[in-house]
């Protein structure tokens, strides 16, 4: 079956700029790590999966829709180091060069923006989407002809192993968070609420709406907490859901894996000093397997 390859440009960017220290630097001074680090990757996965189709998605700075409903959304994180801050646009040539278009939205996260074009490819049939992330969060968006592949622990992911893994279908991973809450985004959820008890409600009502349509059938304890937080429950999972309505279209044509001009690459990559990362071109001269970051 053909393959639209959606790369979660912001998590594959950050993980390359922690996974390689900071001396990785031109003759010239220019700090790559994290360029070096993608590109390795992307170069990776192509090799690995060879789509017939990909894109890529980043985060935009400006704050989304998720920061106008609840200012403190993931205000614990600290910013955009500079030096990471610095590499964006060269990331973003290595990309063009290589003829892969980049989708970008303001107001929406690179999960929302991938999660809309993997469901305008899922109607037409006949092509499926796989995600490349190493963020959990988008597991919420498996389905039968949607998977995600994580770089990092080299795992193909499918419903089977979210259900063995979580004992959640992919689909009530935000009601999931919406009860427990995801300190790593600052997302509250119910106080009080653990693990099990999540897993418990869910498997028992099916998705937090109907937990909340009968909350008399639910332990006083139990019924209590979730009384008293139900608009944060609400809110949590509207945070948590990756939207697929992002004012996008897909035009899979346009996002055909194609040849690029190989000169324009290679006096990129001679520029950037990535001269082992010639080899993993299509075509070059490195034909086995790449271990992945």
């Amino acid at each position: 079956m053909p393959t639209l390859l959606l790369v979660d440009g912001h998590s594959i960017l950050h993980r390359a700029y922690h996974a390689f220290p900071k001396t990785l630097t031109t003759s010239k001074g220019e700090l790559t790590n994290a360029v070096y680090g993608f590109t390795r990757i992307l170069l990776s996965v192509l090799k690995k999966f060879k789509p017939e189709y990909v894109v890529v998605s980043f985060d935009t700075a400006k704050p989304t829709f998720r920061h106008q409903e609840f200012a403190p959304y993931k205000e614990q994180r600290p910013e955009m180091p500079e030096d990471l801050a610095s590499q964006i646009e060269r990331v973003h040539e290595v990309v063009k060069a290589l003829g892969i278009p980049i989708f970008e939205v303001d107001g929406y996260e690179a999960d929302d923006v991938i999660g809309t074009l993997a469901k305008q490819v899922s109607p037409a049939g006949g092509v499926e989407a796989l995600i490349i992330t190493d963020d959990q969060d988008m597991l919420q968006l498996i389905g039968n002809s949607t998977r995600v592949y994580m770089p990092k622990k080299d795992e193909t992911w499918g419903r089977e192993e979210v259900e063995k893994e979580f004992g959640l279908e992919p689909e009530k991973i935000d009601d999931y968070k919406a009860l427990r809450g995801d300190p790593s985004d600052n997302i509250p959820g119910v106080r009080g609420i653990g693990p099990k008890k999540a897993e418990e409600l869910l498997d028992q009502f099916g998705s937090l709406e109907e937990i909340y349509r009968n909350l008399d059938k639910i332990d006083p304890k139990t019924q209590k907490l979730l009384a008293e937080a139900a608009e944060e429950a609400v809110l949590s999972k509207k945070l948590a859901t990756i939207v697929t309505d992002v004012p996008i279209r897909l035009e899979l044509e346009k996002c055909q894996t194609q040849d690029f001009d190989r000169e324009k690459v290679e006096r990129l990559f001679s520029e950037l000093e990535f001269k082992s990362l010639l080899k993993m071109l299509p075509g070059g001269e490195e034909n086995e397997q790449i271990r992945l970051l």
